[in-house]
């Protein structure tokens, strides 16, 4: 072993060390793992800094877009009301995410598959009160296992057919990888869905101020128009849509105010007071197509730059005793009222008569342009900034048609991954699906940067010749074994570089190794490069092996050591499924 090698797996194994043992957060270990490597001299300087224009760090970047834009639009949670009314059950929302990501993967690039349902995964964790790493990390291995299920579902498989091609003269086929795939996605889901309860419950830590923040009830009201679905409806149909988060104190009809019975059937021209969580008024209104309270956003010059704002009515605002009706707020300044908390006290007035108070939570929705002078102007404390959707307008299906233009431009292989979704993230604002002020918000800084950082520190394994090293020990462990013995070697190592060298690179460096080995002792190859791809293409372990694991990192809130909480007896039982499996169907003489 060199000097240079041994500093690459010096340093490599000191970085794992303090992720593992998490006293700092995860991008800046790996900034001053990329700092040391460049100290050391194994990450040259003009090669410090190139992760920052990796494909891998695009992907991560714009796939966390293109998902916050299909989360906005409101389509994931109509598609959950509409097909899935009733799924209570984490077992069963478990079963659904999981089945889902793994079949889509198998046919879509599998960081596609996990940036469509992750917005699903957040619908349920919010329906039924638990946090989303339950659902998060089982579903980026999902998306991992589903991918093995065809040629195009992930990168290693591709690579392999290619590598077997200029070993063999002839390619794996596009269903070559189905039966071994498939049966690793069976037992893989059934593992993931019988013992998710080894994912420990973590929230997103950028969370913790805005649920400090949200106040437990806003009073609000919409009207019964002629577009909305609710005509003909009973209360309850369309309160029902709030998931349990919104109640109707009254329903007002033409001069008379009517109690809310749940039975009682909606016409058009009644006024619903409601009270709820924003999210919850949001859902309700939206789903069922309300006017929400004063001016609709469309009636705005320009809808793309209205927003929705939570504000505090302080001691000496000039509000105070006032109502909306005497403000006339939205003709004399384009600003509507949508709802108001009150602590303490349950408001069953208009709101346009209601008189405001100082602590009076408020939503306002207006212009980005305006609402800050008048909150200035009458004394107004905007809460920290978080999304509220409520009265907002929205395109439902141009963030879905993005998508999928997305996902067939890559797998018809007109574009690559890299390109295909940063064309989707663009579109996501050229099209104001997400708001430009709001763009940033949706990328996760810490994870970009864990990612560019590593990426030069984990090629010095190939720089160094650390690879061909271990290549090295591994012919002369293999060579002593028998063959289901050499086989689950060839995977085990192809599982364990992955992290350090991403998929593809891991087949390029692991199938001509696993390919001679063969020959030299009259083995056929197809297996051995079966068990590089599988391998390359499972890793379980670590948030930085794998773009989908990354992904979910931050919404997840996991730390580097929960992934092998899970992933690890996952992975043994790949092992154990694959050999058997690989030997069955590729036989080795």
């Amino acid at each position: 072993m060199s000097i240079e090698q041994a500093l690459a797996f010096g340093v490599i194994g000191l970085m794992m060390i303090v992720f593992i043992w998490d006293r700092f957060r995860y991008d800046i270990v790996a900034c001053c793992a990329l700092i040391l490597s460049i100290a050391v001299g194994i990450v040259p300087f003009e090669r410090a800094f190139s992760g920052f224009s990796d494909d891998i760090v695009i992907i991560v970047g714009s796939a966390l877009v293109v998902s916050a834009g299909v989360a906005r639009s409101g389509i994931v949670d109509s598609a959950i009301k509409r097909f899935f009314p009733n799924l209570q059950s984490l077992h069963a929302q478990l079963a659904l995410l999981l089945i889902v990501v793994a079949v889509l993967s198998a046919f879509i690039k599998n960081i596609g598959a996990l940036a469509i349902m992750m917005p699903v995964a957040f619908q349920f964790s919010s329906k039924i009160g638990l946090s989303p790493s339950r659902y998060l990390m089982p579903m980026s291995f999902a998306a991992l296992i589903g991918g093995l299920m065809t040629q195009i579902g992930t990168s290693p498989n591709i690579v392999v057919s290619r590598l077997r091609h200029e070993i063999t003269g002839t390619s794996f086929g596009m269903f070559d990888f189905t039966f071994v795939g498939a049966t690793l996605t069976l037992v893989g889901v059934a593992f993931l869905i019988a013992f998710h309860w080894l994912v420990p419950v973590r929230e997103n830590k950028n969370k913790a101020l805005d649920e400090a923040l949200e106040m437990k009830v806003y009073s609000s009201e919409a009207t019964v128009t002629d577009e909305s679905s609710a005509v003909g409806k009973q209360l309850a149909d369309v309160t029902g849509l709030g998931d349990g988060d919104v109640v109707a104190t009254a329903i007002l009809r033409e001069q008379l105010r009517m109690a809310p019975f749940p039975d009682a059937s909606l016409q058009i021209g009644d006024t619903i007071l409601l009270e709820g969580s924003p999210q919850g008024l949001d859902r309700v209104i939206s789903g069922a197509r309300l006017k929400p309270a004063g001016k609709t956003a469309a009636s705005a010059k320009n809808q793309n730059d209205v927003t929705a704002i939570e504000a505090v009515i302080a001691s000496e605002s000039a509000l105070r005793g006032l109502s909306v009706r005497q403000l006339a707020l939205y003709n004399r300044r384009g600003i509507n009222l949508l709802a108001v908390s009150r602590h303490g006290e349950r408001l069953t007035e208009r709101l346009g008569r209601l008189r405001l108070q100082a602590g009076d939570v408020v939503v306002l929705q207006g212009s980005r342009t305006s609402l800050p002078g008048f909150l200035q102007e009458f004394g107004c404390l905007p809460l920290a900034e978080r999304e509220i959707l409520l009265g907002t307008p929205r395109r439902a299906y141009i963030p879905l048609f993005i998508l999928t233009a997305a996902m067939g431009s890559t797998a018809a292989g007109l574009v690559p991954v890299s390109i295909g979704f940063f064309a989707a993230a663009l579109a996501m604002i050229v099209f104001r699906v997400i708001p430009l002020v709001d763009l940033y918000k949706s990328i996760d800084g810490p994870i970009l940067i864990m990612l560019a950082a590593l990426i030069p520190v984990s090629d010095t394994l190939r720089t160094t010749g650390g690879s061909e090293l271990i290549a090295q020990w591994l012919g002369f462990f293999a060579a002593q074994m028998p063959p289901f013995g050499a086989l689950a070697l060839i995977l085990v190592t192809a599982m364990a570089v992955t992290p350090f060298l991403n998929n593809a690179a891991t087949v390029l460096v692991m199938a001509p190794i696993a390919a001679s080995f063969a020959q030299a002792l009259n083995f056929k190859p197809e297996a051995f490069l079966m068990a590089v791809a599988i391998g390359a293409g499972s890793d379980f372990l670590t948030p930085i092996g794998h773009q989908c694991n990354t992904l979910v990192m931050g919404p997840g809130g996991y730390k580097f050591a929960d992934y092998p909480r899970l992933g690890l007896p996952l992975s043994i039982i790949i092992i154990l499924v694959s050999v058997p499996a690989l030997l069955y169907v590729w036989p080795i003489r």
